[in-house]
């Protein structure tokens, strides 16, 4: 066993990081959320991550993106990404792809075991959900984390319960018009702290989202 994860083990026993060592799941988006996302997903164990992201890192990404800091300011946030996670755990396979997510992606998901949503794009969020759902693919989305100070409000639910949360009301209605009315998502029942666009954002809000997304995925495919 690595020993990077002795510590895990003890949590999950040798069969449990054994399913995640065979797991593979790809991560669209690795912004505030998305990042951190992405590293707790490495730091678990998981055998093969793809990263998916059109952006570059920018100077305002620093108050709030895992990947984000002076000396990458300027480099794709795949590229960034992927460098972490094998310096993570070198014996993970990781793929990057620098793409904004859309109808004429050529990416096939039904290679993956789940799909972390951590897009801002509402048309890329519902191709991905389609597509999820019409291969049963397991998939979790995040809701929006920006204008928000209360981590500990953050939960993790089905669409149809959400509340407060202006992301998901647009995602609940347009889902319904594709006869989706299930999804699982994690969003804050916090309401907006100010209407700045684009959004607010501190460090400790997006980055908890990504955390307990991470963690649900982990427990999800060990008690498969």
């Amino acid at each position: 066993m690595n020993k990077s994860f002795s510590r895990t083990i003890g949590l999950f026993g040798e069969s449990g990081m054994q399913k995640l060592k065979h797991s593979s799941v790809i991560i669209f988006g690795v912004g505030g959320v998305g990042s951190y996302a992405a590293e707790a997903i490495a730091r678990a164990g998981i055998g093969r991550i793809t990263v998916v992201d059109n952006d570059v890192v920018d100077v305002t990404n620093i108050n709030r993106q895992l990947i984000a800091l002076n000396s990458t300011v300027g480099l794709d946030k795949v590229s960034v990404s992927k460098s972490r996670i094998e310096d993570i755990n070198p014996l993970c396979r990781v793929t990057a792809i620098k793409e904004f997510y859309d109808e004429n992606s050529s990416i096939d998901l039904t290679e993956f075991d789940y799909i972390l949503d951590c897009i801002d794009s509402v048309p890329s969020k519902l191709q991905l959900v389609e597509i999820a759902v019409k291969n049963n693919i397991k998939i979790i989305s995040a809701m929006g984390t920006g204008n928000k100070l209360e981590p500990d409000k953050l939960r993790i639910t089905d669409i149809s319960k959400t509340s407060y949360c202006p992301l998901a009301k647009k995602m609940r209605v347009e889902l319904r018009k594709r006869g989706i009315n299930h999804l699982k998502v994690i969003y804050s029942t916090e309401e907006p702290k100010c209407r700045n666009v684009p959004p607010a954002s501190v460090s400790f809000v997006p980055s908890v989202a990504g955390l307990m997304m991470a963690g649900e995925v982990i427990k999800e495919l060990i008690n498969d």
